[in-house]
């Protein structure tokens, strides 16, 4: 796995020499995997490629130097994690709903001696109460459809900054579909730009989100109305 990661972090002009750490960060979570529900995918090149390249694909399309950065329904840790090992110039929250996932990354994160992380228990639209337009950015690979996730990650994001949502390709008509409840929470689409991860042929999408205005107070709602009366 470390060549196929090294040939991949050259591919994006990353350090290679970060290959060792998230080679032990995908041992991590192969290992926690079999008594917890982290990854479908499970054989370790395709976890390299479609997890850890992936996420390290984030950084052709943003600078992370000196951000707050907020990586929203992070699961088992992506983009955040991967970020993190790349790049130790911000400062990131990994922020999921379920309590078991931030315990075992904030182990993680004292076992390889990440700095500056800091992992929250907390549902995004809840987190947002008190931490409302306070992050340069957000970022989500979760799988909620657009319009959901930008409710739930806008409000936190400054005016100013940046929502950054990893997409599959063909979601012309998702990012269509949300983009009267982008306007509606402050964002505007500013760059919607499909890459091919390193080392795999596989082909991926980025949707940027500028907060050009301040997200109305009424937002994020409870979920349970986000999902039933999506914007």
């Amino acid at each position: 796995m470390t060549a196929l990661l090294r040939e991949g972090l050259r591919e994006l002009g990353l350090d290679e020499s970060r290959a060792e750490t998230l080679e032990r960060f995908a041992a991590l979570l192969l290992e926690k995997n079999e008594v917890m529900n982290l990854t479908a995918i499970t054989e370790p090149e395709a976890v390299a490629q479609l997890h850890l390249l992936d996420s390290a694909a984030l950084t052709r399309f943003v600078d992370l130097s000196g951000k707050t950065v907020v990586d929203v329904g992070t699961g088992a840790g992506f983009p955040g994690m991967p970020l993190r090992i790349l790049k130790d110039d911000f400062d990131l929250t990994l922020l999921d709903s379920l309590g078991k996932r931030i315990a075992w990354l904030d182990e993680v994160c004292g076992t390889l001696g990440l700095k500056r992380v800091e992992c929250v228990h907390a549902r995004a639209e809840e987190f947002a109460a008190g931490h409302r337009e306070s992050y340069d950015l957000a970022v989500s690979r979760a799988v909620a459809q657009l319009n959901v996730l930008c409710e739930l990650a806008l409000p936190l994001v400054k005016v100013g900054g940046q929502f950054l949502a990893m997409k599959s390709v063909d979601t012309e008509e998702e990012i269509a579909a949300a983009k009267g409840a982008i306007k509606t929470l402050g964002g505007k689409i500013v760059k919607v730009e499909d890459y091919t991860i390193p080392t795999s042929g596989v082909t991926h999408r980025v949707v940027a989100i500028e907060k050009v205005s301040p997200t109305p107070p009424r937002y994020p709602r409870a979920f349970a109305k986000i999902k039933k009366q999506p914007l």
